[in-house]
């Protein structure tokens, strides 16, 4: 990802010199409250949709539905309209219109992309499985980060499989000559992105789980056309790339412009596909 990341790394000093926001931007303090949407929130341009589940347990190091919650979407609303011509919605005070959203809500289906996290702690009940399953089948775009190890991937995939089942939509491993990765700039790698905390705590490691989590892969599930509707990435927070960035110079120029240029590439992807 070379070519991306000097790309990145020119693009987002330029947008918002970034290395005077050090100190300044990044790490959710866990007590923002949920903004649910509202009839207002709508038709104003692009909203970064996060989806609300119900949780059966907790992974380390996660908080279920709220994991980056709220910084991870208003840095990466803000640098998509900066890097981007994606108009993105704007409240009141000039900020990104970021939206909170059940799965069981009809503000939903005014989402064209939906985002979770820590998913391996998922116990989606049925009116979540069918509420997710009916906004995938009508055309919505889910894509789902930071849940890292085995056990969390088994538990995603068993819940995944009650939304959408594996006989009529199996998960893909994506290849990189797929269009997602060549939206808008060339990835041809996918990124083991840690938590701040972890890479500080374990000086410098990416892998969360160990040998557990050696690898980060990135898979999807196509609808019957052959457009993705889901994207996973697993064993990485590409998510904490936008919420710390900055927080910390070294983890902003290691991690956030390949961050950046994988969740571009997507979010640009859901909008045209």
């Amino acid at each position: 990802m070379k070519s991306a990341s000097v790309a990145l790394v020119l693009a987002l000093c330029v947008a918002s010199v970034a290395s005077a926001q050090f100190g300044r931007r990044g790490g959710g303090n866990g007590r923002y409250p949920p903004k649910f949407a509202n009839a207002d929130s709508f038709g104003k341009g692009f909203n970064f949709c996060r989806g609300v589940y119900t949780s059966g347990h907790r992974e380390p190091g996660g908080q279920g539905w709220s994991t980056d919650y709220p910084d991870a979407e208003r840095n990466f609303s803000t640098r998509l309209s900066e890097i981007t011509k994606t108009r993105v919605s704007m409240d009141s005070r000039g900020q990104p219109d970021h939206l909170v959203v059940r799965l069981t809500e009809d503000a939903l289906y005014q989402c064209p992309y939906l985002h979770m996290e820590d998913v391996g702690t998922a116990v989606l009940d049925e009116a979540e499985v069918l509420g997710l399953r009916a906004f995938l089948l009508k055309g919505g775009f889910l894509w789902v980060d930071d849940y890292w190890g085995s056990y969390a991937e088994y538990s995603w995939l068993d819940q995944l499989s009650r939304v959408l089942p594996r006989s009529e939509y199996p998960v893909l491993d994506l290849s990189w000559d797929h269009p997602i990765f060549k939206t808008m700039f060339e990835v041809t790698s996918l990124p083991q992105i840690p938590s701040i905390q972890f890479w500080r705590t374990s000086r410098g490691g990416t892998s969360e789980r160990g040998s557990d989590s050696a690898t980060a892969t990135i898979q999807g599930i196509a609808d019957r056309h052959g457009n993705l509707m889901v994207v996973m990435t697993h064993n990485t927070d590409i998510s904490d790339a936008w919420e710390r960035e900055g927080e910390d110079p070294r983890f902003f120029y290691k991690f956030s412009p390949d961050g950046y240029a994988v969740g571009i590439n997507v979010i640009l992807y859901a909008l045209t596909h």
